[in-house]
């Protein structure tokens, strides 16, 4: 195993106009997917209007397709094959296309269910996602046992050391909310999320995403694979399935992912798709580490120049 990781970021990367400086190069990937979706992921993603692109059964093709088009063209301007692959949340389904597990047309067609599953899991209004800064991930996960009485609040994301995302029930949720600030947080940011994500408010969208992943054809990886819900290397094509159904209603496990990687010997995380959330959660979780973002083709070459390619 060589010592460079791509990882793909998941939603709240998406922005309106991203990779929008050349159509030429990245045309093949967005017409691939919006022949599988049935609408123009090209200008969605360029024209907006933003409301749409954030809803999550649109959001979730359009930053598949983004990273995919950027990782093609990395492999077509001669970047190294990386040894270990992961994505965050959404973003594992772009590490499963780079890693040829599954087809991109397939992928496109599964987070479009996906996101339609978890936008209609948990009536609007009812849940929600916060991120808690600067409180240790045991002091965390106390809070909301101690308050799985008062109603579903989980931890949804462990980021990085000092950064853990709660989802869960309104009421629920705003008690922990209190209750992180008593213990010593420096923040709880409540976030612009449609649902609670990654807790077992999802569990009836896992249990219909289980039949779609069912229907599609899943190869072992030829790159490692690092998946979310155990940061654990899986080239089982049936356990890679399940864990992608225990993802939807699990905790995301960025920190021991990384984690993982730096122990395994990555000295060099390069993070592909829009956005710089992953590059710096990197840098929190292991300094050692080097990390770069190829959020667009400008960014891209610029990395180019430095690899010499």
């Amino acid at each position: 195993m060589n010592n460079l990781a791509f990882v793909f970021p998941g939603q709240g990367s998406q922005f309106v106009g991203m990779l929008g400086e050349d159509q030429s190069a990245v045309a093949g990937t967005f017409d691939e997917a919006s022949s599988v979706l049935g609408y123009d992921l090209w200008e969605l993603v360029q024209q907006g209007p933003a409301e749409k692109l954030n809803q999550t059964e649109f959001t979730q093709p359009a930053l598949l397709a983004t990273s995919i088009a950027l990782w093609r063209l990395t492999q077509d301007r001669g970047f190294d094959v990386p040894g270990v692959v992961a994505g965050h949340s959404l973003g594992e389904y772009s590490a499963l296309v780079a890693a040829k597990v599954i087809s991109f047309s397939d992928a496109v067609s599964l987070v479009q269910k996906r996101g339609q599953l978890m936008q209609t899991a948990v009536p609007n209004g009812v849940g929600g996602m916060a991120a808690v800064l600067g409180l240790d991930a045991s002091i965390v996960n106390e809070i909301c046992d101690h308050l799985s009485t008062t109603g579903v609040v989980e931890p949804a994301n462990y980021n990085s050391p000092g950064q853990v995302v709660i989802a869960g029930e309104n009421e629920a949720l705003n008690a922990a909310t209190i209750a992180c600030k008593e213990a010593g947080a420096k923040r709880v940011i409540p976030l612009k999320v449609s649902a609670p994500f990654h807790c077992s408010l999802m569990r009836p969208a896992a249990d219909r995403m289980q039949q779609a992943l069912a229907d599609v054809t899943f190869n072992r990886p030829q790159i490692k694979l690092l998946q979310n819900v155990d940061a654990l290397y899986c080239d089982d094509t049936e356990m890679i399935r399940e864990n992608l159904v225990k993802q939807m209603d699990s905790a995301v496990l960025w920190t021991d992912t990384i984690g993982k990687m730096s122990a395994d010997g990555i000295v060099l995380v390069v993070e592909c798709g829009p956005g710089k959330v992953l590059s710096g959660l990197t840098r929190r979780i292991d300094k050692t580490m080097s990390s770069l973002s190829i959020s667009s083709q400008i960014s891209l070459e610029s990395i180019a120049e430095d690899f010499r390619l």
